[in-house]
Order: C-alpha cells, then sequence, then structure tokens
C-alpha cells in the first residue's frame, strides 16, 4: 500500500491528471496496478515497487489514437553524444530519472479509470483527464 500511495503522490506532485465526471461521448481507459520487488545482490527484498499502468491494449487505432510515438534514443545518437563529449573533453554523468516518460504533455483528450483501491470518495464515478502520459498508452509526448 507504501508503494502505490507514493505513486498516487508522485503524480499528484507531477499534475498528471485532474479528476473530471465521466465524458458521455470519449471512451474512457481502464488502470491496474502492476507490482515489483527490488532485491540486493543476496535476494532480499529491499523494497517494493508499484506503478500505476493504463489498459493501453483496450484502445482502439482511428477512435482512441491516431499515431504512436516511442520515445526511444537510437544506439547511433547515443554514439554521436559520447564521441562529440569526448572531443570536447566534457564530462557526462549518468542518472536514473523515476518518472522521465510523465513528464511531457500529451495533446489528446484521454480519460482513465480511477485506480483500483484508490477511488474518491466523494467522486466514484468520476474519472481522471490525463494532462501528461502514463505508462501503456497508445500515446505519448513528442516534445
Amino acid at each position: 500500500m507504501i508503494a502505490m500511495q507514493e505513486e498516487l503522490n508522485q503524480f499528484e506532485r507531477s499534475e498528471i491528471w485532474e479528476l473530471v465526471p465521466r465524458p458521455q461521448n470519449q471512451s474512457v481507459i481502464g488502470t491496474r496496478w502492476v507490482f515489483r520487488n527490488k532485491m540486493d545482490e543476496n535476494d532480499i527484498i529491499i523494497s517494493n515497487k508499484a506503478r500505476l499502468v493504463a489498459q493501453g491494449f483496450n484502445q482502439e487505432e482511428g477512435r482512441d489514437y491516431e499515431e504512436t510515438f516511442a520515445p526511444v534514443a537510437r544506439l547511433e545518437t547515443i554514439r554521436m553524444l559520447l564521441a562529440f563529449a569526448y572531443f570536447k573533453d566534457f564530462v557526462l554523468y549518468q542518472m536514473d530519472v523515476k518518472s522521465a516518460f510523465l513528464n511531457g504533455f500529451i495533446n489528446e483528450e484521454v480519460y482513465v479509470e480511477q485506480p483500483p483501491s484508490f477511488q474518491s470518495f466523494n467522486f466514484p464515478n468520476h474519472v481522471f483527464k490525463l494532462k501528461k502520459a502514463l505508462y501503456g498508452l497508445k500515446q505519448a509526448p513528442k516534445d
């Protein structure tokens, strides 16, 4: 439960969505929790991870989305960056960004169900209108 609450707190800080009344003429995508245990080198659980994902497999091309986009760097681009950094004597740092994918805004109107076990007490029939991408969607930010 703590891992799920941390994920939702991250969404709130990042302003991923807003709670709105259920639209009449728009499809609403389901959500589900994906869990993973993070282990150390001795296979001892050090933390529990929870990620809320959209059930994008229910989306239909032409109705729910027009185009897909995968935010992935090509290997050639990474090699060019490394070569340029070496040539210019730049110092590069590696970092793990927990929610880099979620930082870009999406242009389409996308609605998702409230997370299982975390429905609003005051508005149980409302849905979330996404402002930013959520894992599992066919849509992705392009910026």
